[in-house]
């Protein structure tokens, strides 16, 4: 690093130079607005020792700053990022995708065996067109179920933020919140994860990170076919507002016939219905679990028949999804279900005795108490005192004799008829 620059030419002719650095999205951050710092021949690569050109950056807010590792040769080699050096295409680790891809990439690790394996790819590197990956990689198949399963399709920004305080771990950081570390409780240091090496990262061994993406892989659960041979229908959620139908036809229509596609906008979803059975089980097994469409994964299930769906009718507790929803303390219980009535039992709204005459139902009530009753004449009539010798009252309504219509102001007994019948007799 410290010759100069008339000396030992040789030796400076595989050093590197670059304009931009070849990162992942996660390493970039979410601030589309960076800016960057380059070092022409800033450290050597920590896999060939070539020095290269060095690019430091912030990737955002309350985050570290970060710096690329390793050359641009040894990242085209293996198709990775400079920093973070996972795959730029899945975004997994080397010994996952190589697993996933069946591919057995030997690097050299000597120094003598591994410049000569550099200058030869940097040959192919040169002489191809810069799209696909080179070396064993290259030859590999375009894609894995494995692989589809276990990419990342959105960046994980919580990767680049700073690292933990050792000072506040032992209690004696003094910066409080202008610290640029994190001030929180470091993992277990027997966890495989708190042991990395970037060595073993790029040569795809004893990744503990690999491992246990690979145990994950193992236990994924599958998506089995309905019994009900009828059923032809596929269950496509987490649509969002990016995919549409056009989307949705242009990934199924290679599997068969498709009759109808249903998108329902307010829960997200759509049923895809195909002409075979056979045409939705090629595409259920083709796109369950690594299903990616305008960046976003989503889910896949088999539909339901009209008839089952028809037999289990509506749960207590159950979603429309059929997912069990637990009680919210504090809410009342369903409500009781009405008594059933008899239709042709009366309505006793005032729960009056059916064995009573309909002469008692109108009779005048008695005053209440705190009220004295007016006096004879004043007053409407339900406050006056029924006496013995009181006229009786009159039948009610359904009860008279048809054609029989009692107006009070035609009354004989009102009008005085008796009394001038009576003095007409006697005259």
């Amino acid at each position: 690093m410290a010759t100069s620059l008339g000396s030992n030419t040789y030796n400076r002719q595989n050093w590197e130079d670059a304009d931009f650095p070849i990162l992942c999205q996660t390493c970039l951050g979410e601030n589309p607005y960076i800016r960057m710092t380059k070092e022409k021949y800033g450290k050597e690569c920590k896999i060939c020792a070539r020095p290269f050109t060095v690019f430091r950056w912030c990737p955002g807010t309350r985050m570290r700053f970060k710096k690329t590792e390793v050359c641009q040769t040894c990242s085209k080699m293996k198709n990775v990022c400079q920093t973070c050096l996972l795959d730029l295409e899945y975004g997994l680790p080397i010994q996952v995708r190589d697993t996933g891809l069946s591919v057995k990439d030997e690097v050299p690790k000597s120094d003598v065996n591994k410049e000569y394996y550099t200058q030869n790819m940097e040959r192919e590197i040169a002489n191809s067109d810069g799209t696909r990956p080179v070396g064993q990689l290259g030859k590999a198949p375009s894609s894995s179920d494995m692989l589809l399963k276990l990419a990342r399709t959105t960046p994980y920004y919580k990767r680049n933020r700073p690292h933990i305080c050792s000072f506040w771990v032992k209690g004696e950081c003094k910066r409080g919140e202008e610290c640029p570390y994190r001030h929180e409780k470091p993992t277990d240091p027997d966890d495989p994860l708190a042991d990395q090496n970037i060595k073993d990262r790029y040569y795809g061994i004893n990744d503990p990170v690999a491992d246990k993406l690979l145990k994950r892989a193992s236990t994924m659960p599958r998506l089995d076919p309905p019994d009900d041979k009828s059923i032809s229908t596929l269950y496509i959620g987490g649509l969002g507002d990016t995919v549409t139908d056009g989307d949705l036809k242009s990934h199924f229509y290679q599997f068969g016939e498709i009759r109808t596609i249903t998108i329902v906008q307010r829960q997200q979803c759509a049923f895809i219905q195909f002409a075979t059975r056979q045409s939705a089980e090629m595409a259920a097994e083709k796109s369950f679990n690594k299903l990616i469409i305008n960046g976003r994964r989503l889910t896949v299930k088999w539909g339901r028949s009209q008839a089952a769906r028809g037999k289990e009718g509506i749960k207590e507790g159950v979603s429309e999804m059929g997912t069990r929803l637990d009680p919210v303390p504090g809410l009342p219980g369903a409500l009781p279900p009405p008594p059933a009535l008899d239709e042709e039992a009366p309505a006793n709204y005032f729960n009056l005795d059916p064995s009573s005459s309909p002469a008692v139902m109108n009779i005048a009530l008695p005053p209440p108490p705190g009220i004295n009753p007016p006096p004879p004449g004043f007053g409407p009539p339900m406050f006056h005192h029924m006496g013995p010798m009181a006229p009786p009252m009159p039948p009610p309504m359904s009860m008279r004799p048809p054609g029989q219509i009692h107006y009070p102001s035609q009354d004989p007994q009102r009008m005085g008829a008796h009394a001038a019948h009576g003095s007409r007799h006697g005259d």
